[in-house]
């Protein structure tokens, strides 16, 4: 008998842990990967009013003194959001700017004009296997600087589907943006603004996880 209630008691406190997960199961599965609002890696996701108003709400959501202390954003959301930022730093002639996440990069693409680049004089034999107008695809990771400043440093970049040699990526990525440099950016990095509580950014399962600077 005594075998049979301490059984029933183990079960009983069982259901109450379930119970208890699952009542909770707001605030513990995104930690563990269940759950968000991620993209599935790989999926290009357009520059939308919508996106842009998405990820306003949530970096807001970082300023308030009892907000959270993170926010996961999607790809498209967040290049939504920052996409006048963008629009300073991407070749003049960008259209259908799209953006995704594979692994730990956050990857931009557009359609761009090949003038943009300077031409032969900066991309080389490489221009001749070009088009007027080609698909440019960079990926990289976000840093940031200090508050108010991060840059997007570029570790892959293509033009169609050649792959720029990674000596080349500093030349080119100071040839697309077009904005200045602030002190402390990084030779192969594009500069963005960003709100300054925000403190960190990493990439990964399909979103970008922005911090709050809680200096």
């Amino acid at each position: 008998m005594f075998g049979c209630m301490r059984r029933l008691g183990c079960l009983a406190v069982v259901l109450l842990l379930a119970v208890g997960l699952y009542l909770s199961r707001s605030r513990w599965m995104p930690l563990v990967g269940f759950g968000d609002t991620a993209a599935k890696e790989g999926v290009w996701e357009p520059v939308t009013a919508e996106g842009a108003e998405r990820a306003r709400a949530a970096i807001a959501s970082l300023a308030a003194k009892s907000g959270p202390v993170y926010a996961n954003i999607r790809p498209g959301d967040l290049a939504s959001y920052v996409f006048r930022a963008l629009r300073n730093e991407l070749p003049p002639s960008a259209q259908n700017v799209e953006a995704t996440v594979i692994g730990d990069r956050m990857y931009v693409r557009a359609s761009v004009a090949l003038s943009d680049f300077g031409g032969p004089s900066v991309l080389g034999p490489l221009a001749a296997l070009m088009s007027d107008r080609e698909t440019m695809m960079f990926g990289g990771t976000f840093d940031v600087l200090r508050p108010g400043l991060a840059q997007f440093r570029v570790q892959e970049l293509k033009l169609r589907e050649l792959a720029i040699p990674a000596r080349m990526i500093p030349k080119l990525v100071q040839r697309i943006g077009r904005g200045a440099r602030p002190q402390g950016v990084a030779p192969d990095a594009l500069p963005l603004e960003v709100p300054v509580h925000i403190g960190d950014a990493r990439v990964g399962r399909g979103q970008v996880t922005l911090y709050k600077n809680v200096q």
